[in-house]
């Protein structure tokens, strides 16, 4: 059976406390309608993560909770240093670790455009995928049944959107 990843760029953080440190920062409010928004979309679309890997900083744990709201089973989550501001090949080390039939990899750009550029065959028709703004979303089947079989360009899109697309 074929393995899915939905990668997600964490949601829109707030920058109102020049002082604050990056790992610390949490979402504003455009972020946590934009999560809530890709939440019920990835349901809606019947996208629903069985684990998901994210960084541990405070804006992709937010985002994580507010997509999770919206799904209607709850995977089994773990949160991460190693995905804070990650290169893509980290991402994929943790991508070939995970158990997951359907994974979700919550993290940062720019990692998250390059690995998102990286992982599938050809990229989608979206005017916004090589720049993956926050909440970007890519879902991308594998033809293995193997996580640590994965490699670069072997995904098939099948869907992308960001929060624009579907809150204006």
């Amino acid at each position: 059976m074929p393995r899915k990843l939905i990668l997600i760029r964490h949601a829109k953080s707030a920058w109102d406390d020049p002082s604050a440190d990056d790992h610390d920062r949490v979402l504003n409010d455009r972020g946590r309608e934009s999560a809530t928004a890709i939440g019920r979309w990835l349901a809606g679309k019947g996208h629903v993560p069985d684990q998901v890997l994210s960084s541990d900083s405070a804006r992709t744990r937010e985002t994580v909770e507010r997509v999770l709201a919206e799904l209607p089973t709850e995977p089994d989550v773990s949160f991460l240093r190693g995905l804070y501001l990650p290169e893509p090949q980290t991402m994929l080390q943790a991508l070939r670790q995970a158990t997951g039939q359907t994974v979700a990899l919550v993290a940062h750009n720019p990692g998250t455009a390059i690995f998102a550029e990286s992982i599938v065959e050809a990229a989608p028709d979206h005017p916004r995928f090589f720049d993956y703004p926050t909440a970007g979303t890519l879902v991308a089947e594998f033809d293995t049944n193997d996580w640590s079989l994965v490699d670069r360009g072997m995904g098939r899109v099948v869907d992308f959107v960001v929060p624009r697309d579907l809150i204006g």
